[in-house]
């Protein structure tokens, strides 16, 4: 399928109890938002301006604002980004941040606003990316739009907002966070620093590979549901949470690593190689900060203690943050903007960007 950078489905939904229960939950702590809550802008260029003005931990109003530009065409179909930031700087740091949903699901649209605000008051430019999803578009395409993403950032930012190329840090969270480490040794260079939070480093091993115990308990997501939720054209901003129907029957079946890789890994484990940061690790690996919670029943906590093990054996600048009783998308809830642990490992993560992107 060509592809060019650039400058500048409503499916119907079979309720299926506790499982669609559990969907919708998935959907929240993704930050996935109702089709009403998404204004889509046009295809290439710069679509949307918004100007936004906030109060940002009882200080004084931070006005700024959010431009929705294509990044990259891939035939008919425009992946776009979001870059935020405070008009009149210059020169500054940038974010590029990737958001969850098992790369089967979510949108550029998820981060939290206190977390853009956060980032923002403390100096940088953040630009969340969209990107193409699985199972339509498998995992070699998917990387491939993760570099050409950062690669974009660094060309076209300084010129269109002033950003410093050389200083620039990748956020993700959950399969964003799995991407993040991915960036941390596929990209180059490699960013000055990398925050995965609730993400993985292993894409084939039993959590993955195996019919899931947790998700297992739910009520069995039917063939039909699942494939119906998804389609045959690449699609990269999807503006429900129905596609999760689809993420849920490949847990229950273990087919999540086939469906996005398309290949089997039981059969060919060797293929995923080049895709598991667990096993690409060396020193010149970039800085990580991880935040994982001990208690997620999505992504096991395990996944982050073992990436930050190999890391450290590497001797590369690291750290895992470890929340106490905490699941998956702890930072989604409404009151993680004022919840103290959560709010306490977030400054760490702005004093690692700070060390490491200054």
């Amino acid at each position: 399928m060509h592809e060019r950078e650039t400058p500048g489905l409503p499916l119907g939904w079979v309720k299926l109890g506790e499982a669609s229960q559990v969907l919708r939950a998935l959907a929240a702590a993704y930050g996935v938002p109702r089709c009403d809550d998404i204004t889509r802008c046009g295809d290439g260029g710069c679509g949307r301006r918004t100007a936004i003005q906030a109060r940002t931990d009882g200080g004084p109003m931070l006005d700024w604002q959010k431009d929705t530009i294509c990044y990259k065409h891939v035939g008919e179909l425009a992946i776009q980004a979001d870059v935020y930031r405070v008009p009149g700087r210059t020169w500054q740091p940038v974010i590029v941040w990737i958001h969850g949903g098992a790369l089967i699901a979510g949108n550029r649209e998820a981060i939290a606003p206190w977390q853009v605000e956060l980032y923002l008051q403390a100096g940088f430019c953040l630009v969340s990316i969209d990107y193409r999803l699985a199972p339509e578009t498998k995992l070699p395409e998917i990387i491939a739009d993760l570099r050409d993403a950062i690669r974009w950032v660094r060309r076209c930012g300084p010129g269109l907002f002033g950003l410093d190329p050389e200083r620039l840090a990748v956020i993700g969270h959950s399969a964003g966070g799995y991407l993040t480490l991915m960036s941390g040794f596929c990209v180059q260079p490699a960013p000055r620093a990398i925050v995965p939070v609730y993400g993985y480093g292993d894409l084939i091993g039993s959590w993955y590979s195996q019919p899931d115990p947790f998700y297992c308990r739910l009520a069995p997501v039917p063939p039909e549901t699942a494939l119906g939720s998804v389609g045959q054209t690449p699609i990269s901003a999807p503006q429900d949470w129905q596609r999760f129907s689809f993420y849920l029957y490949c847990r229950q079946q273990g087919l999540w690593p086939r469906e996005v890789g398309g290949v089997d890994p039981h059969g060919n484990p060797g293929w995923f190689t080049p895709y598991c940061p667990l096993q690409n690790v060396t020193g010149s690996f970039a800085p990580a900060l991880l935040l994982h919670g001990d208690q997620d029943t999505d992504v096991p906590y395990e996944q982050s203690r073992l990436m930050a093990a190999a890391l450290q054996q590497a001797g590369v600048a690291c750290e895992l943050i470890t929340l106490q009783g905490r699941g998956h998308g702890f930072d989604g809830d409404a009151d993680a903007a004022q919840d103290a642990q959560i709010q306490s490992a977030f400054q760490r993560v702005l004093a690692f960007l700070r060390e490491h992107c200054a």
